[in-house]
């Protein structure tokens, strides 16, 4: 197995799938996965038009079903036991179910979800979607009070973020909390779709090590 801990604590540039092939079997703590899909835009017939923020996601490496699968896989046999999953989703594929993903991974359970209002006002044709939904998993056997430590995080978290680096930026105070609530300081923390890196700013503020990547952001690893 190739050595990974040259990618520690970084902005890396490379495919998702091949750093998860690096990690040993249940070497991470815990794991933030926002994949990348078109739901929203494809459900709303937005194409690739539209306003630039449209434009921009549009532009984005698309991952397939299987692959959303794929990367869920090989993230389950990364996680410690009672390790914890953050799985980020928009509200088509809430409603029509994310369980496809888990088919090959027994081991993972659905256990609780979070709501993150953004307190932003977005796109839609009938309600316009202020909220991003993100669903917590937990790798077998299930624990919750020896694994999950501070209890006064809400389902539903507001958060504004007040710049953006990514087109699919996501809340560092709430990813920070998540990850105080569930690891201890200099535990591995993953993130193989990084986007704009934020859950790295989460680690570097709570002192965790993380390993992560993106396909366009980065530093380029030969």
């Amino acid at each position: 197995m190739t050595d990974y801990t040259n990618l520690l604590n970084k902005k890396n540039r490379m495919d998702g799938l091949v750093l998860l092939d690096m990690l040993p079997r249940e070497s991470v703590k815990v794991a933030f996965f926002d994949p990348q899909y078109r739901g929203v835009l494809d459900k709303m017939a937005y194409g690739n038009g539209g306003k630039r923020r449209g434009q921009k996601r549009f532009a984005l490496p698309q991952m397939t079903e299987e692959k959303i699968s794929l990367f869920i896989q090989k993230i389950e046999s990364a996680l410690l036991p009672n390790g914890y999953l953050f799985l980020w989703v928009d509200k088509f594929h809430l409603a029509e179910g994310v369980k496809e993903w888990f088919s090959c991974v027994p081991n993972l359970s659905i256990v609780d979800m979070i709501t993150w209002d953004k307190l932003r006002i977005g796109m839609g044709y009938r309600t316009r979607r202020r909220s991003e939904y993100l669903i917590i998993v937990q790798k077998h056997p299930k624990k919750a009070k020896s694994t999950w430590v501070i209890h006064n995080i809400p389902d539903v978290w507001a958060e504004k973020l007040e710049m953006k680096s990514h087109t699919h930026s996501k809340p560092v105070e709430l990813q920070t909390q998540l990850i105080l609530a569930t690891t201890l300081e200099n535990d591995l923390v993953l993130d193989p779709a990084s986007g704009g890196y934020s859950v790295l700013e989460a680690c570097k503020r709570t002192n965790r090590n993380f390993i992560g990547c993106d396909l366009i952001y980065g530093e380029q690893n030969e």
